[in-house]
């Protein structure tokens, strides 16, 4: 990579290090544009504002099974940009999801 794609990359890393899936992403969209961010140095600003959320809504969702018992699942939504109109995604609500994934997802879109 080029100096200014890992420049992004490392500020990427710096900011959230412990969110693998949100970083792996980063990294494949920052080398599929290294040409394009080496022969204009304004994309790297312009990268790292796109890289950070406008919006993370996290929140719990409590709900009782069949057995009556409680349980209490997370719920995700990330937004990157609105200039364009409303973003696009859905809420997940999957055990296994984390911050890491619902960034990943809604920058991949």
């Amino acid at each position: 990579m080029s100096k200014t794609a890992g420049s992004i990359v490392e500020a990427a890393l710096k900011r959230d290090p412990h969110e693998v899936e949100f970083i792996q992403s980063v990294q494949e969209v920052v080398h599929a544009l290294e040409r394009v961010i080496s022969k204009n140095s304004n994309y790297v600003n312009t990268m790292e504002r796109l890289l950070e959320p406008e919006r993370m809504i996290l929140f719990r969702v409590p709900w009782v099974d069949d057995r009556g018992e409680t349980h209490v699942n997370r719920g995700f939504r990330v937004h990157f940009n609105q200039t364009l109109g409303p973003c696009r995604g859905g809420l997940r609500f999957h055990p296994s999801m984390n911050l890491s994934i619902a960034k990943f997802l809604g920058f991949e879109q």
